[in-house]
């Protein structure tokens, strides 16, 4: 996938993993356990542009619940419930999208 070269391959199958089960799936620990939280802005932006499939600038509701699909293509939709806590976590001005601004937030949360 497009975001392996930025991460480590043993922490996208790690993260994976741990958030196989339906309704497992926490953003914080996700980003935390496939290195993305410590990864420098410009690996962010980088990981921001894979996940915004459409390249609207903004990541929306169907791209989240396809978002595990980014790290490998054998992963798992997220459930409604999971996509619309991952927005809602994410969506600091309320426009019922994820900015560049706003998901860097999340990331480093």
């Amino acid at each position: 996938m497009a975001l392996a070269g930025t991460l480590k391959e043993a922490d996208i199958t790690a993260a994976l993993a741990a958030c196989s089960a339906a309704e497992s799936f926490k953003h914080k620990e996700f980003f935390a356990k496939v290195g993305l939280s410590a990864k420098s802005a410009d690996d962010i932006k980088k990981a921001f542009g894979v996940i915004d499939q459409d390249q609207s600038g903004f990541i929306e509701e169907d791209e989240l619940k396809l978002f595990l699909q980014n790290f490998s293509a054998s992963a798992r939709a997220l459930t409604v419930a999971e996509t619309k806590a991952f927005l809602k976590a994410g969506d600091i001005d309320g426009d019922g999208m994820i900015g560049i601004d706003e998901f860097a937030t999340m990331v480093k949360a």
